[in-house]
């Protein structure tokens, strides 16, 4: 038998996801929140007209079940469930959405589509929405400080493990579990929470986002008719932390951040590539245009960074845009050729195999001395022999909010303007702007339909 002292992180964090009140959460997080919703919106439009979602899509009509959930780019609804997993894979698709350090990957593809589909469900209002969300947000990076970088490290992909954990949560507030149905939510959720890096640049990657966000669901519809868990799925022996990590670091997981809110350090994406090829894309374009670089011009360029982007992002020889989007030898050569590594259409099968960039490849080497997965330290050698240097940190949050939100807008008008047209994309950017006074989340998703 457990005894209260073996499960006190789980019920901590259940706790929390009990005492989550939406007017207790500061102007800044409640208006980086606004815009995770919005990029997300953005993101999954633009990823729904991928293979993997096409066949997700076909797998859900073959299903069938009860219409309950907007599932994007359908011309019908389906369950809540389906809905999670399909607008989950739609929106890490392309790797274009945003990343929290705290969670090990993507914190908003696995919680949100989880907590629209349930809210649909239930016509709950947008204000109920925005709060679950946050709630889920907060709780899946303090899950992944739990852990800590050792999971991530073993192979877990944290978008799928710790992500389940976060749709749960923000579900299990929606829900308006108790505290012990909460943990035994987090412990359904824990017993589902899968998903290797080994799968990064194929249709499996997406797939983590979708399953997360649909187990996670599962977990606490489940819990809420009375299916029950360990309590202690978090820190106790061979459960969450002791299997796929080395132990809990509880200190971390329930500390408050500076300013209390995660979410006030979302790290939001310029580029449609993997993350961590951020840095050097932004220090290669930082050089090539102030030093008007020509590619003719360039005798090697060497890339500084920590040995753990080997194991996500280092595909030496990628033959499709999917792989291009992992591989920092052929994003350097983008950003150095001034290709816009923000265009979808970027990374594609054609460029991958570009002879300019083919060429240009060839002269990027990776070095794996940094020290920080955030931080690179980039060199370029010309032919007259003359070397340029820099440096740049993608892992800094925006000091600016509102500055970031105009950014976001920008972002989301191209990728859903091109997807469902001007007219309906800013119909949906006003509704996500006026989220708090929606009675109704259907409102919101009605137009998200073909």
């Amino acid at each position: 038998m457990l005894g209260p002292e073996n499960h006190a992180v789980t019920m901590h964090l259940a706790q929390k996801v009990l005492g989550f009140h939406y007017e207790d959460i500061p102007h800044e997080a409640i208006e980086v929140a606004r815009q995770c919703v919005l990029d997300w919106f953005g993101v999954t439009f633009a990823g729904m007209k991928e293979p993997l979602c096409e066949i997700l899509k076909a797998q859900v009509e073959e299903e069938g079940g009860s219409e309950q959930a907007t599932v994007f780019g359908f011309f019908k609804k389906g369950t809540a469930i389906q809905a999670a997993l399909v607008n989950g894979a739609a929106s890490h698709a392309l790797d274009y959405d945003d990343v929290n350090k705290a969670c090990l990957g993507h914190p908003t593809a696995p919680v949100l589509p989880a907590v629209l589909a349930l809210a649909e469900q239930m016509g709950l209002s947008g204000r109920a929405f925005l709060n679950a969300f946050i709630c889920g947000y907060e709780i899946e990076c303090r899950i992944g400080l739990l852990v800590g970088r050792v999971h991530y490290n073993k192979g877990f992909h944290g978008t799928a493990t710790i992500g389940t954990f976060g749709a749960a949560s923000a579900c299990s507030k929606l829900l308006e579990l108790n505290a012990e149905q909460t943990t035994h939510a987090f412990g359904i959720a824990g017993t589902q929470a899968a998903g290797l890096k080994s799968m990064f640049g194929t249709m499996c990657k997406p797939f983590h986002a979708g399953k997360a966000a649909a187990n996670g669901l599962l977990a606490a519809k489940l819990a809420a008719r009375g299916f029950d868990s360990s309590p202690a799925v978090l820190e106790t022996k061979q459960g969450f932390a002791d299997t796929l990590s080395e132990g809990c670091n509880t200190e971390l997981a329930l500390d408050d951040p500076e300013g209390g809110y995660h979410i006030r350090n979302n790290l939001f994406k310029y580029h449609a590539a993997c993350y961590l090829t951020h840095a050097p894309i932004e220090a290669l374009k930082k050089l090539r245009v102030e030093n008007r670089l020509k590619t003719e011009d360039i005798e090697s360029v060497i890339l500084t960074v920590e040995p753990g982007l080997l194991d996500v992002c280092c595909i030496n020889e990628p033959q499709t845009g999917l792989e291009c989007k992992f591989s920092l030898r052929h994003t350097a050569a983008l950003a150095l050729s001034g290709v816009d590594t923000g265009a979808l259409e970027t990374y594609s099968d054609a460029n991958a195999n570009r002879p300019d960039l083919l060429e240009l490849r060839k002269k990027v080497k990776v070095s794996l001395e940094g020290d920080d997965r955030n931080v690179v330290m980039v060199g370029v050698t010309l032919k007259n022999g003359k070397q340029l240097s820099g440096t740049h940190d993608s892992g800094i949050p925006a000091s600016n909010v509102s500055a970031q939100g105009e950014r976001i807008k920008a972002k989301f008008r191209k990728l859903a303007s091109a997807a469902v047209g001007t007219e309906k994309s800013e119909k949906i950017l006003d509704a996500v702007y006026r989220l708090e006074t929606i009675e109704d989340i259907c409102e919101l998703t009605a137009l998200c339909v073909e």
